[in-house]
């Protein structure tokens, strides 16, 4: 095993990348990944995405978007490892191999499951009515892909944790059954992490039709933040920051010293038309360089595409050897 903390992250390849995921998720982990003291693993869930995805084209797209994002920002891909989920083909069959030692009861508790069927017995259809195996089962492949590369940290929402306990529970049975082979991962609760408002004030999601993409060009960046909702106070009456949706996005890309003087500001009584205006100049300025490089890789995928296979040379490099040595501990192996 590697001496290094292993932290792993999956993206799932349904749709183009937001502010909400750039501040939540994409920022935080590329600054994590110059830590010298981890050694990161961060892949491009596609099975993941045909679980509730059936539109192949939108998945092929979704996976050059999210790949060449992060490129642009500025992941530095000698430093950790960045790979396709399906160039890996030791994830699926490891997948097999968590499936036969994971109780049915474990995966029949698991949320996502439990709420499809609470909305069908809502609606008087069978309680698995439109249920696939992949929503079932997806556990039980996300327990593989921490446990194929055995990462000692997955940084996950809270919604995740049960995911997380699953794959712990999993790797225990297997461990019991066949000998310690697997770390029993953790959740690395990312709390501290901004959950971005979108323009009408929730969660900024793909669900709620509230989100702004990363790569707006300058004009339609500044067209999607004058959307973002505000309550009628006129210019001159003084403003709550802690209310205003405005100001948590502006905090989210401003230093200390400019959220101290926006604060100000809102006592002061600034338009709302202002504030907005300030964030379109801070949000840009932070993207308007990664922005050129994205558009470049777009034009490129040839490119996108030989770093992700240099990832998978390296995952494969980990995940190779340690599926046959699994084989080998469930009694696969040569006659002779």
């Amino acid at each position: 095993m590697s001496e290094k903390q292993r932290v792993l992250t999956g993206i799932t390849t349904t749709g183009t990348p937001h502010l909400g995921n750039y501040v939540g998720a994409i920022k935080p982990a590329i600054a994590a990944s110059r830590n010298s003291g981890t050694e990161s693993f961060y892949f491009l869930a596609d099975y993941h995405a045909l679980i509730k995805c059936e539109q192949p084209e939108r998945v092929r797209q979704s996976t050059l978007e999210i790949a060449a994002t992060w490129l642009a920002l500025g992941l530095d891909t000698s430093r950790c490892v960045f790979y396709r989920q399906s160039d890996v083909a030791e994830i699926p069959e490891l997948t097999w191999l968590l499936t036969c030692v994971t109780a049915k009861g474990l995966m029949n508790r698991a949320h996502a499951y439990k709420a499809a069927v609470d909305e069908n017995i809502e609606r008087d259809e069978d309680p698995d009515f439109g249920i696939t195996m992949g929503l079932f089962n997806y556990p039980v492949l996300m327990a593989a892909d921490i446990l194929m590369f055995n990462a000692h940290k997955v940084p996950v929402g809270r919604d995740q944790i049960q995911h997380l306990e699953m794959a712990r529970d999993i790797a225990q049975r297997f461990n019991h059954r066949y000998g310690e082979h697997f770390i029993l991962p953790e959740a690395q609760v990312e709390d501290h992490v901004a959950t971005l408002p979108g323009t009408d004030g929730r969660k900024m999601s793909k669900s709620y039709d509230n989100t702004i993409p990363v790569w707006l060009s300058g004009k339609k960046l500044r067209r999607a933040i004058m959307k973002i909702k505000t309550n009628s106070q006129e210019p001159g009456e003084p403003k709550d920051p802690d209310t205003a949706p405005v100001f948590d996005v502006y905090a989210a890309f401003a230093s200390e010293e400019q959220r101290l003087e926006m604060r100000e500001e809102f006592a002061r009584g600034i338009a709302w038309g202002e504030v907005k205006q300030r964030l379109f100049e801070l949000v840009n300025g932070e993207l308007a360089e990664a922005r050129e490089r994205y558009e470049a890789l777009m034009a490129n995928p040839q490119q996108v595409e030989e770093e992700l296979l240099r990832g998978a040379e390296k995952a494969r490099a980990i995940s190779a050897p340690f599926i046959e040595k699994l084989r080998y501990a469930v009694g696969i192996r040569a006659l002779s």
